[in-house]
């Protein structure tokens, strides 16, 4: 266990924004599940758009590599083009 004040906090620290980027990455995973059970193009498009500026934003806190975040909205725009 840490002995320092300064550590202490650094630990409290990193614990919340660990759980402040589990919640974020679970959220961004959950709506890309309810994406692919639309069947609906036109309201898989407009939640397609709030999933894009998740993932995006995602990518710069670095939850989520921006190579990763490129190949899901990829993924994700051809499961539409399909619809």
């Amino acid at each position: 266990m840490a002995n320092h004040q300064s550590a202490r906090k650094r630990i409290r620290a990193n614990e919340a924004k660990h759980l402040r980027n589990r919640y974020q990455l679970k959220t961004c995973r959950t709506a890309i599940k309810q994406l692919k059970q639309i069947k609906d193009k036109q309201q898989a498009e407009t939640l397609f758009k709030t999933i894009v500026a998740m993932l995006d934003k995602s990518a710069m806190r670095n939850i989520l590599h921006k190579n990763k975040v490129a190949n899901t909205k990829s993924k994700l725009a051809q499961h539409i083009s399909r619809l």
